[in-house]
């Protein structure tokens, strides 16, 4: 079944190109699975039609092309993984397990995977030597997350001439307001088919309003452009016209090429329920501090964005208001002042609720990277000073805190081992996921998990995406969590397993 935006644009090709309608290629219109928000901007009505009966040519890769799925921003001198990583896995079952990462979840797992997605390694062995299978699933998973920069830096890295990579990248430039290089990259492409709404909108974007709107007529007076679309394109080719007008009703499926027309006749749409990649037009100062805040704090939990771009937005103004979002503002601006001003004992009296509101957010990993190694220099006591080693054993420097500091209960034993690599102790009666992270660390790896049959039949990569996906959920079964922590430590991950481990341990979900 044809979407609703894609069929009239395909009608119209194939009226001018006077094909038939049966040779229209169904599968390359359907929206994705994994993002089904993608605009259908482009058709291809003969994709898959043969033109004759003859033998097609085989075709010979060059030498120094570089297939698509082996296309990464990250080297293996500086992912440490492995250049085979994919080996003997399907590619369909690794486009299945990327997909299926969660968008949000344990940090140290969305990290991880992130590098999975932008890491360059060689395809699986099964691979198509011009496949993009696996390629368009590492980009699925970073959309999906709202990592609009590094899989719009991906894509550029691949140069975007493919249809279905171009697609995506069609969309991500229109949502990080990059809408006159996509119509630029899109006019200049003659492979690309542009659907009516897509090219209206890049006639009207490039000062062509006339033949926009001429084609706009044609495309209403054939049937070919659906009432709904027909509204909006007129609204955004001449606003004027409807000044007084009731705004239109609000669309849960919106499109990025929608979502920037709407934007573009100041009816802003609500991203509050809109999938993460839309949530990037509100970080813009013109969204109001309100929106900027809730899309802060959402980006920031997928890892989207940089915790120093979230920190960014916090601190730009004082709270005006109270309660939810505004009341977490003003415990972090207190607590980052009290820091900045070196002051002990402000700082222990305003970290205890600074850090209640980042938990209340789900961002204490994002807080632990930008103040844990202020903390750990600051003289804090009490509550506080237990408090700032728990923030730091949440940062990138866990270890070091765990080296200098003494543990004073047996909780910050236990993390202190943890952080180490060492076997911890663990009192009776501790919960199930204590429990699983003690056998994890155990002082010898099992050899018995259950990706031990993955590794040996070279599907390493497989194997750490079933692994990543138990942890990042984070309720698990103990065995599963333990298998997954094994898995990680066995294969020399040592970081990610230990950084997995104290965020389940200290971040109880």
């Amino acid at each position: 079944m044809w979407t609703r935006r894609a069929r009239g644009a395909a009608l119209i090709v194939l009226g001018l190109c006077g094909g038939p309608l049966a040779a229209q290629d169904d599968t390359a219109l359907q929206p994705l699975a994994a993002t089904d928000w993608l605009s259908d901007t482009i058709t291809r009505p003969h994709a898959n039609v043969a033109t004759d009966a003859s033998v097609p040519a085989i075709t010979v890769l060059p030498l120094d092309a570089m297939p698509l799925d082996a296309v990464g921003l990250l080297p293996t001198t500086i992912t440490g993984l492995p250049q085979d990583l994919w080996g003997n896995s399907s590619t369909t079952e690794l486009a299945d397990l990327l997909r299926g990462q969660p968008a949000q979840g344990l940090p140290a797992m969305l990290a991880f995977t992130q590098m999975l997605a932008l890491a360059e390694l060689d395809p699986p062995f099964d691979g198509d030597p011009q496949g993009d299978a696996l390629f368009l699933a590492r980009l699925d998973m970073l959309l999906d997350r709202g990592a609009l920069d590094p899989a719009q830096a991906l894509m550029e890295r691949a140069g975007p001439t493919e249809p279905a990579v171009f697609r995506r990248w069609f969309d991500v430039s229109l949502l990080t307001d990059r809408a006159d290089r996509a119509c630029n990259a899109m006019n200049a492409n003659p492979s690309i088919a542009p659907t009516l709404p897509a090219r209206i909108f890049c006639l009207a974007r490039g000062g062509d309003w006339s033949a926009a709107a001429l084609l706009l007529g044609t495309g209403e007076a054939l049937g070919q452009i659906t009432a709904e679309e027909g509204d909006l394109l007129a609204r955004f080719l001449d606003p004027e016209v409807f000044e007084g007008e009731p705004p239109l009703p609000p669309d849960p499926t919106l499109t990025p090429l929608e979502f920037q027309m709407r934007m573009a006749i100041a009816e802003r749409p609500d991203a509050t329920g809109l999938p993460l990649a839309f949530v990037h037009a509100d970080l813009s100062v013109l969204a109001g501090w309100r929106a900027q805040l809730n899309a802060a704090e959402r980006l920031t939990r997928s890892g989207a964005i940089a915790p120093q771009q979230w920190l960014a937005i916090y601190t730009a103004q004082t709270p005006a208001a109270s309660g939810a979002v505004w009341d977490r503002v003003a415990a972090l601006q207190s607590f980052d002042a009290a820091l900045l001003a070196g002051d002990p004992v402000e700082t222990s009296r305003r970290l205890v609720p600074a850090w209640a509101a980042m938990e209340e957010a789900g961002l204490e990993v994002a807080f632990a990277d930008i103040y844990a190694e202020r903390l750990m220099r600051t003289p804090l006591v009490g509550e506080a000073g237990v408090l700032a080693r728990r923030v730091g054993l949440l940062s990138p420097m866990y270890e070091q805190v765990a080296r200098i500091a003494i543990p004073q209960t047996a909780d910050e034993r236990f993390s202190f081992a943890i952080a180490q690599g060492f076997p911890p102790e663990i009192s009776p009666g501790s919960d199930p996921t204590t429990q699983a992270i003690a056998a994890a660390f155990a002082e010898t790896l099992p050899d018995d998990h259950r990706y031990a049959s993955h590794v040996a039949d070279n599907r390493l990569g497989e194997a750490l995406l079933r692994a990543a996906r138990v942890l990042g959920q984070g309720a698990a079964d103990a065995d599963d969590l333990t298998d997954a922590l094994v898995l990680f430590r066995a294969v020399g991950l040592e970081d990610v397993a230990r950084r997995a481990a104290l965020q389940l341990h200290l971040m109880p979900g």
